[in-house]
C-alpha cells in the first residue's frame, strides 16, 4: 500500500477519502515496460506518520500551484521547519493527478543527493496529502534572477555546476525530469542549489528508481509536459522524451541566469513555441564567447547532440571551458554566491502573513497561479504556467482555429478571468491580427464577446491597474480582466501596437 494511503473520518469527508483511497490503491497489472523495476511492496524511507496538520504552526505560503500550496510550517513538539506541500484530495482525484503524486512520492523517497529537495515524512486527512519537504530558505533561483536583474558569470558558472551536478545523478538513475526552470530550483540558506517539483518526473525503462504497479506517469513518455518556455522542440513535435529534454532546459535556465529574461520570452505561449520550434535565439552581446557556446550546444535542434546526452555522458559538459576551474569533486564546499534579500514591501494580497483561519482543505480548486510570478510573462508561474493537455504545437493551434478566419492568426492568447460584480468567470481572450479581440468560453468553447475594435484609442483603451490586472475601455461598457501569469502590461502593449500598427 502506498505510503500516503490512510483511513479517513466523518460522513461525507469519509466516503471522499474512501474514493481517493480507492484510486490510490496499488495494482498487481501495468503496461509501463519490463525494465522498471516495480515491487509490490516498498519500505519507505520516509514514513506515513499519523499526524494532523494541527501538530503545525503555520508560516509564510512559499508558493501555490494547480492542486498544492507548499507553507513553510513548525512542528509544535520539536520546532522542527518543514516545507510543507498541501494537495487536494478531491483535486487531484478529478483530474485525474494520482499517478503523479504517488510518483512523486515514490521518487523524492528514493533520492539521496545534495543537489535535490529531501522527503521527510507524508501524512494525510479527509481533505489533503502532505508531503514534508526540506525547507529552502533561500527562496527560488527565479528569485535571485529577479532581484539582481540578471548574474555575474562566475555566479551563474556556480549555480550551473551545481544543477549539472544534480542533472547527471538523475540521468544517472534513469529519471527525466521535464520541468527543469528557475522557480524549480531552491536554494538553501546558504546559498546551495537543490532542485524541487517532481511532479513531471518520467522514469525510463531501465530506471535504477523502483516503481510501484500504477505508480507512473504517462506510459510513452511523450505527453506533453513541463512550461512553456523551458519546453524543447521535439515535445512539441510529440516525440519520446529524452535526457536531452532536462539539457535543453538547462541551456534555457543558463541564459536566464546571464541575461535576465528566457531565451524563448514572447507575449503568449504560442509566440514563444513558434519561436523554440525556429529556434529564434537572440544572444545579448555581453554573453561571453564561452557561455554563448555552450548555451548553443545546449540547445541544439537535435537532442542527442546536446552535451550530456551523447556517448561522453556528462564529461562533454563539465569540460566545456565555460567550466573551467570547477572543482567538481568539491561542488558543496565552495563558497556560494551572496544572496540578493526580499525587499520587503506591503501586499495587499498579504501573501506573506499567517492567515490564522485559513483552511488547508480547501486549496488547490481553482488552479490559481504562484504568487510572485515573473519573467515578464508566459511560462514563469510555478505550475499554472504548465502545459500538462498538450500532444503537439498542432493541436494547440487547432483548439482556436474554429475562431479564426482563413489567414488570421493569433497575435497573443492567454487564460484569464472576467472580473464581474458578483462571479469571476475564466476565459480566454484572443487577440489577433485582423485585428480583433475576443473572449471564448474555454469549456464550451463559444464566444463569449467580441469587444469592439477601434484604432481610435478614444473608443478602445486599456488601463493596467497591476501587473494581474486590466481594464478594457470602449464607449459602451468597462471590462475588467484578471491574468494570473502577470502579463497585464504584456496585453496593454500588445493592443496599442495593433493600433499604432
Amino acid at each position: 500500500m502506498l505510503a500516503l494511503v490512510g483511513g479517513g473520518e466523518g460522513g461525507a469527508s469519509a466516503n471522499m477519502e474512501k474514493d481517493f483511497d480507492s484510486k490510490l490503491r496499488i495494482q498487481n497489472n501495468s503496461s509501463n515496460g519490463p525494465n522498471v523495476q516495480r515491487s509490490k511492496s516498498f519500505a519507505f524511507r520516509a514514513p506515513q506518520e499519523n499526524f494532523s496538520i494541527q501538530d503545525f504552526e503555520l508560516g509564510k505560503i512559499y508558493g501555490v500551484g494547480s492542486y498544492s500550496k507548499v507553507v513553510r510550517v513548525k512542528k509544535k513538539d520539536t520546532e522542527t521547519v518543514y516545507a510543507l506541500k498541501i494537495m487536494d484530495k478531491k483535486f487531484i482525484t478529478k483530474e485525474n493527478k494520482t499517478a503523479y503524486v504517488k510518483l512523486e512520492r515514490i521518487v523524492l523517497d528514493q533520492l539521496d543527493h545534495p543537489g535535490i529537495v529531501r522527503l521527510f515524512f507524508t501524512f494525510q486527512d479527509s481533505f489533503s496529502l502532505y508531503m514534508a519537504l526540506e525547507p529552502c530558505e533561500g527562496g527560488e533561483l527565479f528569485d535571485q534572477i529577479t532581484r539582481k536583474g540578471r548574474l555575474p558569470e562566475d555566479e551563474a558558472r556556480f549555480y550551473a555546476a551545481e544543477l549539472v551536478d544534480a542533472l547527471e545523478y538523475i540521468h544517472s538513475l534513469g529519471l527525466i525530469h521535464r520541468d527543469i526552470k528557475p522557480e524549480n530550483l531552491l536554494l538553501t540558506a546558504e546559498g546551495h542549489i537543490k532542485i524541487a517539483d517532481f511532479g513531471s518526473v518520467k522514469p525510463m525503462q531501465d530506471s535504477q528508481i523502483t516503481v510501484l504497479p500504477n505508480a507512473a506517469s504517462d506510459d510513452k513518455a511523450c505527453t506533453f509536459v513541463g512550461t512553456a518556455a523551458y519546453v524543447p522542440p521535439e515535445v512539441l513535435n510529440s516525440s519520446p522524451a529524452t535526457f536531452g529534454n532536462d539539457l535543453w532546459a538547462l541551456g534555457c535556465t543558463l541564459y536566464q541566469m546571464l541575461s535576465g529574461t528566457s531565451p524563448f520570452k514572447d507575449a503568449s505561449e504560442w509566440l514563444i513555441f513558434q519561436r523554440i520550434i525556429a529556434r529564434d535565439i537572440r544572444f545579448p552581446n555581453y554573453f561571453s564567447e564561452e557561455a554563448r557556446d555552450l548555451i548553443d550546444q545546449l540547445l541544439d535542434i537535435d537532442p542527442s547532440r546536446r552535451p550530456g546526452a551523447g556517448p561522453d555522458g556528462y564529461a562533454s559538459v563539465k569540460n566545456h571551458p565555460f567550466f573551467k576551474g570547477v572543482d567538481w569533486k568539491n561542488l558543496r564546499a565552495q563558497t556560494p554566491p551572496k544572496l540578493a534579500l526580499e525587499v520587503k514591501a506591503q501586499s495587499s494580497e498579504g501573501d506573506d502573513v499567517q492567515d490564522s483561519s485559513w483552511n488547508p482543505s480547501h486549496i488547490g480548486g481553482d488552479g490559481s497561479a504562484r504568487q510572485n510570478d515573473g519573467n515578464g510573462g508566459a511560462g514563469s508561474s510555478s505550475e499554472a504556467g504548465s502545459i500538462t493537455r498538450l500532444a503537439s504545437i498542432d493541436s494547440f493551434d487547432s483548439k482556436w482555429q474554429q475562431f479564426l478566419e482563413p489567414g488570421e492568426s493569433v497575435l497573443m492568447i492567454s487564460m484569464v478571468k472576467k472580473i464581474q460584480k458578483l462571479t469571476n468567470k475564466k476565459v480566454q481572450l484572443i487577440l489577433t491580427n485582423k485585428p480583433k479581440l475576443i473572449y471564448v468560453d474555454p469549456s464550451k468553447l463559444v464566444v463569449k464577446g467580441n469587444i469592439i475594435w477601434s484604432d481610435n484609442p478614444n473608443d478602445l483603451s486599456i488601463q493596467v491597474t497591476s501587473p494581474s490586472h486590466f481594464k478594457i475601455f470602449t464607449p459602451k461598457k468597462v471590462l475588467s480582466f484578471e491574468d494570473a501569469k502577470h502579463r497585464a502590461l504584456q496585453w496593454k502593449k500588445a493592443i496599442e501596437a495593433l493600433q499604432n500598427r
